[in-house]
């Protein structure tokens, strides 16, 4: 459904595009579509990569500081994608950061990362007020840096990424 959705968003336009078209695309019901994606936006902004990333979280040493688990897991996680995952990642923010109903969707759509990198720093024993602001600082400037990276061929995925872990972190 996915893939059907960003072939069409790619070749008609994202306001352009029904979720009827796509069902249809991909082969299934619209009530099947909503099944899985409860809104057209969330056909690009649904991310996978949270419970890998809270889980790398978890698995971080406990003497580490929380920013330094979050950065870390994040640089792991990002580490492991295979390059067809990296090419569709940059295709499905290149169409966010071109379309702003879904800028405007995006901005929005940070709380369940944010949720799941919080949850991972309290069962850290993190107290709530620091796991929510690492997890919120995290997020926004790794959705900062990964936009600017989706425009451009130039940088790495990892490059990109590694730069704006980089500032996060001090180094």
């Amino acid at each position: 459904m996915q893939q059907s959705a960003l072939r069409l968003f790619q070749d008609q336009g994202y306001d352009a595009t029904g979720t009827a078209q796509i069902a249809a695309d991909a082969g299934v019901s619209e009530v099947t579509l909503f099944r899985h994606f409860p809104t057209k936006a969330s056909l690009l902004l649904d991310d996978p990569f949270d419970p890998r990333i809270a889980a790398a979280v978890r698995d971080r040493p406990r003497s580490e500081a929380a920013l330094t688990a979050v950065v870390e897991a994040v640089r792991a996680t990002w580490q492991t994608l295979d390059p067809d995952t990296v090419e569709q990642l940059r295709t499905r923010l290149r169409l966010v950061a071109s379309t702003p109903s879904l800028r405007a969707a995006a901005r929005g759509d940070d709380t369940p990362t944010i949720d799941a990198l919080t949850s991972a720093l309290r069962a850290r024993d993190v107290e709530d007020a620091e796991a929510r602001v690492v997890a919120t600082a995290v997020v926004a400037g790794l959705g900062a840096a990964l936009l600017a990276w989706s425009r451009t061929e130039a940088s790495s995925l990892d490059a990109a990424v590694g730069r704006a872990l980089d500032a996060m972190g001090g180094r």
